[in-house]
């Protein structure tokens, strides 16, 4: 195929990966049209509704709107837009399997299997399968045995990998302005490659644009969730030293973000990162270099799964230490933020849920509000024991949530948490009122000239002995 051929490209998978990208490359390819497909015919409704759509993205409603119905649909024709495509993304759901033997856990790939078979079953002409969702090495080797083996006689695939780096809360953004575009292939799909490469170079530099082979492509993407991820758990471990000998972890990240070979990004102490990729991704690292006899490798990179558990775990037990017998008598605490980060309305893998857990199993009653997550969304996410039920409230607003609240407890840093009449909150509470701020991004001296006993990440407290 060549890359003035391509006319035509389906989406397997409307989630959120699979819509904002479909999306902007709408947007930037008008004369492409792009169809994105899934079985779940609730999904695809809300993607078609007039009114918000199944996920919250900055910018996307604007870009969606713009396209939809012009070259961006979406369907549950998912054999119909197959076989009209000449590019199949796929961009479907890769979990963690069941843990088996040693410390990670392999991939779900079950849905991966099924689109292939699909693609099989329906082409009628060439057509380059791409990888988009997130696979461990050896699974574009995987779909290719599928295609040649299900295929029909004369139909010719090709796999690629071009793994997303989409950050949620700034998904838009990075799609229209990426740092790089991965296309990986095998051997003798360079035609596919440079055809799938035409479609990003309608607003993407050619210098951004890197082809390599399909294992490198599809390591790329762990190695590179891997790396980020374990500058949040080496930030948070040192976090967890300037609690202990009275250093602040803000002035000790700025001193070396400012460090040429090290920078900034993700040096942000906090309760811990949470998402859909990150522990899945370090997860799949793992099983990967158990199954090769890499073990030192696999507890290296466990290692970093295990600090962001402890993060938490220590977070809590401050909160523990402050609020003491109360917690343990039902004293009612204020969950601000709920989804693992803000800008996104996700809670897979969000560090509120084990916070939330743990106080629950310390006795307290919890007041929970996020701006963008569903009530029903926050109460599947939390432990399905009946007998915590009675004790969380779903607030609509911060002001509800506080209300009567022993503590407030900051886990998703929402801008408008920092600009609330927090002498309001402090009037609203039981006294004495404590702010445990699990990002720093409230102004704990201004808190605590309020009256609050206000307990941040990464510094010591002067408020009880105990949270040295």
């Amino acid at each position: 195929m060549t890359a003035a051929s391509v006319r035509r490209v389906c989406c397997i998978g409307a989630g959120y990966v699979g819509g904002p990208t479909s999306a902007v490359m709408a947007l930037k390819c008008p004369g492409i049209q792009f169809t994105v497909v899934d079985s779940d015919a609730g999904r695809i409704a809300a993607w078609n509704s007039a009114a918000a759509l199944p996920i919250y993205e900055p910018g996307l409603d604007e870009v969606v709107r713009s396209q939809r119905g012009r070259n961006l649909w979406f369907s549950t024709d998912i054999d119909a837009a197959v076989a009209a495509a000449d590019i199949v993304l796929l961009a479907v759901n890769t979990p963690l399997g069941p843990r088996g033997a040693g410390l990670g856990g392999a991939t779900d790939l079950s849905a991966i299997e099924q689109c292939a078979r699909t693609v099989a079953r329906v082409a009628r002409r060439p057509t380059i399968v791409v990888e988009k969702s997130t696979v461990p090495c050896g699974t574009g080797e995987l779909i290719a045995g599928i295609l040649r083996r299900d295929g029909r006689p004369g139909v010719g695939f090709s796999v690629l990998s071009n793994p997303e780096f989409l950050s949620e809360g700034t998904a838009v953004r990075d799609l229209l302005r990426p740092d790089r575009v991965i296309i990986g292939g095998l051997d003798g799909s360079e035609d596919a490659q440079r055809a799938l490469a035409s479609v990003y170079a309608h607003w993407v530099p050619q210098e951004r644009i890197v082809t390599m082979g399909l294992w490198s492509a599809e390591l790329a993407k762990l190695a590179a969730n891997a790396l980020l991820a374990q500058r949040v758990s080496s930030i948070n471990s040192i976090s967890a030293v300037c609690e202990a000998v009275g250093a602040d972890i803000a002035d000790v990240s700025r001193a070396c973000g400012m460090d040429s070979r090290i920078g900034g990004r993700f040096l942000h102490a906090s309760v811990g990162f949470g998402g859909s990729c990150f522990h899945k991704d370090i997860m799949g690292l793992v099983w990967l270099a158990e199954s090769l006899g890499l073990h030192d490798v696999a507890e290296y990179w466990d290692q970093v799964l295990q600090m962001n558990s402890s993060q938490t775990a220590r977070f809590v037990a401050r909160i523990a230490r402050a609020v003491g017998c109360d917690l343990d008598a039902g004293a009612e605490v204020a969950v601000l933020g709920f989804a693992y980060k803000a800008g996104t309305g996700d809670t897979r893998n969000t560090p509120a849920a084990p916070v939330c857990e743990r106080l629950l199993a310390q006795g307290a009653r919890l007041a929970i509000y996020d701006p963008k997550v569903p009530a029903r969304q926050i109460r599947d996410a939390l432990p399905a024991e009946s007998h915590y039920h009675h004790r969380v409230r779903i607030c609509s607003d911060a002001y509800e949530a506080v209300a009567g609240a022993r503590a407030v407890v900051l886990l998703t840093p929402w801008p408008e948490f920092a600009t609330l009449d927090w002498a309001r909150v402090h009037g609203l509470m039981a006294q004495p009122a404590y702010v445990f701020d699990g990002h720093r991004a409230l102004d704990a001296p201004a808190l605590d000239r309020l009256g609050f006993r206000a307990v941040s990440v990464g510094v010591r407290t002067t408020h009880h002995p105990k949270l040295k």
